[in-house]
């Protein structure tokens, strides 16, 4: 049995306190788990290589050596809250990083919230219908989404004494999926821009961790990074596949 399925249902008292997140305005949507079927890809998109998977810009990172040994589980530390504030820790970072590239993130750039030419995510909106959304709009309703449960002490509790949901395993993986798709746009969309401010290490390294992490903790599957048939591709995964070959991340 894994590691997770072991230990991550446990509920977690006398936790030690996480830092208090600022309010953002709430969101009336819900992220939405299923995307629309992946288009035909163009010759362009078959042929280029992306820019991430470049040399030396794949390579680059502040994080030497294979990333599982700072995701291990601190001892004496609850599964739970060691999973909680990861999370808290990958959604700040990303959102700064999102925060210096928004103005390129806009309506007109990104009318879909696309990974590369074969992948448009959707939404699901208050009549369950699946909608297209501009990515910046996708975004905004991602991290608001991931705000609005971080600072709900129902899911994620900072008080001492207080007990994680017995749903807490599977909000964390749908947190994770989303956030995954925030990091693809950038990747695909927006990379140039992250070249620009020479911050590709750190942008690396931040994916590399949370793609390690997530692996370690069961909130992340391959087929998620890489897609299938029917989810189409996220592509990611040949940035993935790179760094296993590297021995950056593992199998």
């Amino acid at each position: 049995m894994s590691f997770f399925s072991n230990t991550f249902g446990r509920n977690v008292k006398n936790a030690p306190n996480r830092p208090k997140r600022s309010p953002t305005p709430t969101s009336t949507t819900f992220p939405h788990d299923t995307n629309y079927p992946p288009a035909p890809p163009s010759p362009s998109a078959s042929t280029q290589k992306a820019l991430y998977l470049c040399s030396p810009f794949a390579e680059a990172a502040l994080v030497k050596g294979n990333f599982k040994t700072i995701v291990m589980l601190p001892k004496y530390v609850d599964v739970m809250e060691w999973v909680a504030v990861n999370i808290f820790d990958f959604y700040t970072n990303l959102n700064h990083f999102y925060g210096i590239i928004a103005e390129c993130c806009t309506a007109q750039a990104c009318p879909t919230m696309s990974a590369g030419s074969t992948l448009d995510y959707t939404w699901i909106d208050q009549n369950r219908k699946q909608v297209k959304l501009a990515a910046p709009t996708y975004i905004d309703y991602v991290m608001t989404w991931v705000q609005n449960s971080l600072d709900d002490e129902n899911i994620f509790p900072t008080k001492a004494g207080r007990d994680f949901p017995a749903n807490f395993p599977s909000t964390a993986k749908h947190i994770y999926k989303q956030l995954l798709r925030v990091f693809a746009h950038i990747y695909h969309a927006h990379y140039p821009q992250i070249l620009h401010l020479r911050s590709e290490g750190h942008f690396n390294s931040l994916f590399a961790h949370f793609l390690a992490f997530g692996r370690e903790y069961e909130l992340l599957e391959v087929r998620e990074v890489k897609g299938t048939s029917s989810q189409g591709w996220v592509g990611i995964g040949d940035l993935w596949e790179k760094w296993k070959e590297m021995g950056i991340l593992e199998s």
